[in-house]
């Protein structure tokens, strides 16, 4: 999918056309119930529900394995996650020994670019601590941004102001019309008063 027609998905999306309502609303739906559950005193954390959920997927497929050597079934089926839990060590090791380097450098002060480092890190060092003192309010924002870029568009859109404007000129156009019957109608009452005046003497 190109960049076209990409952000023609993502505008389908927002504004709820061309047969993707189904996917705003999902979208909408997830939105609401995670903010349900994670921000508006659902009590969860995202740890905990994961952990929840993890837990309860494990149940399942335990009483499931169960149950099929009971009946002689097949067991459920379970990927191999080894080769995923493999590469997933092998960047976190190699992330993670890039970091303890650039951090030696720095506190050692080994080579001069060590200052300009220094002074990156302690830059996003301070950014993440003034995010994270921001983090309270910050997933109730996020969940109201989402809320509202997937319902004000859309409302906008089928709300638009150019309809409103077309309603207002029908109405002024009626307006008009009425006005110039009932001008008229005055016209021609007054000009037959002024004839009837005319013939009495």
């Amino acid at each position: 999918m190109d960049r076209r027609h990409a952000g023609e998905f993502v505008v389908d999306v927002v504004l709820w056309r061309r047969g993707r309502a189904e996917v705003s609303a999902l979208a909408l739906a997830a939105t609401v119930s995670s903010w349900i559950l994670l921000g508006a005193g659902g009590g969860y954390t995202a740890v905990s529900l994961s952990s929840n959920v993890l837990l309860l997927l494990l149940a399942v497929l335990f009483a499931w394995s169960k149950a099929a050597r009971l009946l002689n079934r097949p067991p459920p089926p379970v990927p191999d996650l080894q080769p995923a839990v493999d590469d997933l060590t092998s960047l976190l090791h190699s992330a993670l020994t890039s970091l303890s380097t650039a951090f030696r450098r720095i506190a050692l002060a080994d080579d001069p670019s060590s200052g300009g480092l220094f002074r990156r890190v302690a830059l996003c060092l301070a950014a993440a601590s003034l995010l994270g003192g921001l983090a309270r309010d910050l997933p109730t924002f996020c969940y109201a941004a989402a809320v509202a870029a997937l319902t004000v568009p859309a409302l906008y859109e089928r709300c638009s102001m150019s309809r409103y404007a077309r309603l207002a000129c029908l109405n002024l156009y009626r307006y008009e019309l009425v006005y110039q019957s009932f001008s008229h109608r005055c016209y021609l009452s007054a000009r037959d008063y002024l004839i009837e005046l005319l013939k009495e003497p």
